[in-house]
């Protein structure tokens, strides 16, 4: 496992990579990846460079996780690097090109995912790569 089960401990892999960014320090390639997506978000760059990474987000409120939401960007980038669900790749560069931004691209990819893993959680089973894997792909038509 990358990160571990300690959500300060990921929060804070967050707020070190940033700053290593901000710094123009050298990255590892985890970093780099984190860092990167930092960047596509900066109505978070507050909360990754706060010193309090103990905040809890409540979906009541309104708010969103901004490390959750991130980490799923991560989730999509190691899922097309490995091509699991074979075949999510393409979905992603077909996706890219129908809206013109990888970003967005992602966005819609991580509801995917995020219903996914709802449901297997609700489910108490594991993700139906199947059935995400169709999700995906009804996002390119």
């Amino acid at each position: 496992m990358i990160f571990g089960q300690d959500r300060n401990e990921l929060r804070k892999m967050y707020k070190d990579a940033w700053q290593k960014r901000c710094d123009k320090s050298p990255l590892t390639p985890l970093e780099a990846q984190i860092s990167d997506v930092v960047e596509w978000h900066p109505e978070y760059h507050a909360d990754v460079t706060s010193d309090e990474l103990d905040k809890d987000y409540s979906p009541v409120g309104g708010q969103t996780n901004p490390f959750l939401h991130m980490g799923l960007h991560l989730g999509i980038r190691e899922q097309v690097a490995t091509n699991r669900p074979a075949g999510i790749n393409s979905v992603l560069t077909t996706l890219t090109s129908k809206l013109g931004d990888a970003h967005a691209a992602e966005h819609q990819m991580i509801d995917c995912l995020a219903e996914t893993l709802w449901e297997a959680q609700s489910q108490n089973t594991a993700p139906d790569e199947k059935k995400y894997l169709q999700r995906l792909q009804q996002l390119t038509r």
